[in-house]
């Protein structure tokens, strides 16, 4: 019979190269599933790894999606290192839009430009609200954060359902649930005509190098990961759990709350009930695709943003199903997740114990 034997040293070098190798094999699969389909597989291919590139706008397309990815999955790098195992960020994303558009709808052609920041802290802080809510019974109760935070995904997301349907329905929507459309000033500003990518992909980015600075060169960061790798040696240091607790979680929830922000008031400019785009999930994928490490998140974010793009082209070109995308996000962290279990095993052939 086939069993796992574990590995007395597992290869540092495979450690970083098994993303690569899972994504090799998720694209052979994928030339599978195409052929499988009836679709060209070079077509295919060309669809979901070519077209997201092929020119300046479709980079920037392919930013506009990987922009949300890595906020968020930089905010669950921060609970999943230390030892929170936060997976309701999509929750916490929907907060941050529903806050960051409250504002955006006060707002008038005579409002200050400034007024964009107004409604980016405000996603932030409704994004820490939703997670600080994980935290209190987490730390209070003992209740576990993945029930807590992913049951209050369908909470956030009825939350919008009830203020889009209700107080916050445009009147002249012809009874479409969505509210008006925001104001120009509240969007945030783009890097450069022409293209839909704004100053929320420099936030991104400077989120990933003080991500790595806290991380790797702060006492702070230290304590946070060594709480996740050994409590009994943290709390022996005299780093405190409770700390690490609301502090992992608050950061996780302010990087989903202001991709919120920055999505409903950038290239969606309103509320409607397909805020929800996932992003909080597929993020998930994208921090340990990433190895929980802000420049090989940076990566994963742009690899995950092709497969949305891709997805959506599949749709419209080759006659796939929409889910199609989550075909492919789900095969990487599979493959991913293989690929991780062999290097720290190895597979022998041989009797059972009794």
């Amino acid at each position: 019979m086939l069993r796992l034997e574990a590995r007395s040293a597992p290869s540092r070098a495979w450690s970083l190269g098994s993303p690569l190798l899972a994504l090799a094999i998720t694209v052979l699969i994928g030339v599978a599933l195409f052929a499988l389909l009836g679709k060209d597989p070079a077509r295919g291919l060309a669809v979901f790894f070519w077209e997201p590139i092929k020119s300046a706008y479709a980079l920037g397309e392919l930013m506009v999606k990987a922009t949300p990815l890595l906020l968020i999955a930089l905010g669950l790098a921060v609970c999943f290192r230390s030892n929170v195992w936060n997976i309701g960020a999509e929750g916490q994303f929907v907060m941050g839009a529903i806050a960051a558009g409250g504002v955006a709808l006060l707002a008038e052609s005579g409002t200050g430009r400034w007024v964009w920041i107004v409604v980016v802290i405000a996603g932030m802080l409704g994004g820490m609200a939703w997670a600080a809510l994980v935290a209190l019974l987490r730390d209070r109760f003992h209740a576990n954060e993945i029930l807590v935070s992913l049951m209050l995904v369908y909470v956030a997301e009825m939350v919008l359902s009830y203020l889009v349907y209700g107080p916050w329905k445009d009147p002249a929507g012809y009874n479409f649930p969505q509210t008006r459309s925001f104001d120009a000033v509240t969007q945030i500003p783009r890097l450069m005509s022409g293209s839909r990518v704004s100053v929320g992909l420099l936030l991104a980015l400077f989120g990933a190098g003080a991500l790595w600075v806290f991380l790797f060169r702060t006492r702070a960061g230290f304590a946070q990961q060594v709480g996740g790798l050994a409590p009994a040696a943290a709390r022996y240091a005299g780093f405190s759990s409770r700390r690490a607790l609301w502090l992992a979680l608050l950061v996780s929830g302010a990087c989903a709350g202001l991709a919120g922000a920055l999505e409903v008031a950038g290239p969606v400019g309103q509320l409607t009930p397909y805020v929800p785009a996932g992003y909080g999930f597929a993020a998930i994928i994208v921090a340990f695709v990433g190895r929980l490490h802000p420049a090989g998140m940076v990566l994963s974010a742009v690899l995950m943003s092709m497969f949305y793009i891709g997805g959506e082209l599949a749709q419209s070109r080759l006659g796939l199903p929409k889910s199609i995308t989550g075909v492919f996000q789900g095969l990487l962290l599979f493959t991913l997740l293989a690929c991780d279990t062999l290097i720290h095993y190895r597979v022998r052939w041989g009797r059972g114990g009794r």
